[in-house]
């Protein structure tokens, strides 16, 4: 229920307005602008978590907006550098006009790939399967200019076992890296898997393929609050001696910060995918449909006094 009311403007509004009453967003969103991100995510990367910065929006409509979003893409690198952040942004296509104009979409994700630096991974998000082929053929273009371009893969998807072996040889030349994620988009039978134990089992065949102790490998970016799952990845790091170069963990800001200090104690890398920016109502919605804790964080916080003001 909560996922429908989240694609409802009546239902999204009433939310903005008591988000920026109590505040009760900010364990999920680091605000509004880029600002705010970067005055959030300060403690987060002086406590030994690494960040990954994503600007929300999707499915921008005009060329201008596409050329707005590269802007806001090639703004929050040069805040996290100026910053000194160790941090990452993660980069939506459907935000650079996939939608109406893939040369344009190319071209912009080109110039963001071209302003960050050997040390700041640009991350292509995954999008729902309509997307899928068109993105890794843009990624797979921009990565041979730019290699510090990573993409993301969907656990869920019944194609990514066969796509890990398509983007394997990129890995003989450059550091490549996968963040793997299980996929959040509603997807039918013939393209995904629709039980949690299929996707869930599908994630550790694709651990096995991507975590492997050849120092060509990919870089791997374990993106999952799962903790079977991440008991699982710890296991295989442990048995290949993998080095912290070539993996790190992924969660996202305010969800399971109990398994973010365990990943952290172990002494793994654990990097916090950090959102922001206007469209933050859908994607704290989703967020609270995805977990009934995440609900009850909320509902606790109604009741009480926002004593610090401020807004999401």
């Amino acid at each position: 229920m909560i996922f429908w009311l989240s694609t409802k403007k009546g239902a999204t509004n009433w939310v903005a307005r008591l988000g920026k009453t109590h505040g009760f967003a900010r364990r999920f969103v680091a605000g509004e602008t880029l600002e705010e991100a970067i005055r959030s995510i300060a403690p987060i990367s002086q406590s030994r978590r690494r960040v990954i910065l994503n600007h929300l929006g999707e499915n921008v409509v005009t060329p201008d907006e596409a050329r707005n979003a590269r802007d806001s893409y090639i703004q929050m690198l040069r805040a996290l550098r100026e910053a000194a952040i160790d941090g990452n942004i993660s980069v939506k296509l459907t935000q650079l006009g996939l939608d109406f104009d893939r040369e344009l979409c190319l071209s912009l994700a080109h110039e963001i790939a071209a302003a960050a630096s050997l040390d700041n991974t640009i991350e292509i998000d995954m999008e729902a399967s309509a997307y899928t082929d068109a993105t890794l053929q843009i990624f797979e273009q921009v990565q041979r200019e730019h290699v510090n371009t990573g993409v993301a893969l969907q656990a869920y998807l019944l194609r990514t076992e066969a796509d890990v072996k398509t983007l394997a040889p990129l890995s003989s030349r450059s550091k490549l890296k996968i963040r793997l994620v299980k996929g959040a988009y509603r997807e039918p039978p013939s393209l995904a898997f629709q039980k949690k134990s299929d996707v869930d089992a599908n994630y550790r065949r694709l651990l096995d393929s991507l975590l492997q102790p050849d120092k060509d490998g990919p870089v791997v970016a374990i993106a999952t609050h799962d903790p079977a799952l991440i008991d699982y990845a710890c296991a295989r790091i442990r048995r290949l001696a993998l080095t912290v170069d070539r993996y790190e963990f992924q969660m996202l800001l305010g969800i399971r910060r109990d398994l973010q200090e365990r990943v952290l104690s172990q002494g793994h890398p654990l990097r916090v995918y950090v959102p922001f920016g206007e469209a933050w109502v859908p994607y704290f919605m989703r967020r609270l449909s995805e977990r009934p804790a995440n609900l009850s964080f909320v509902l606790r916080s109604l009741f009480a006094e926002d004593k610090k003001g401020g807004s999401i």
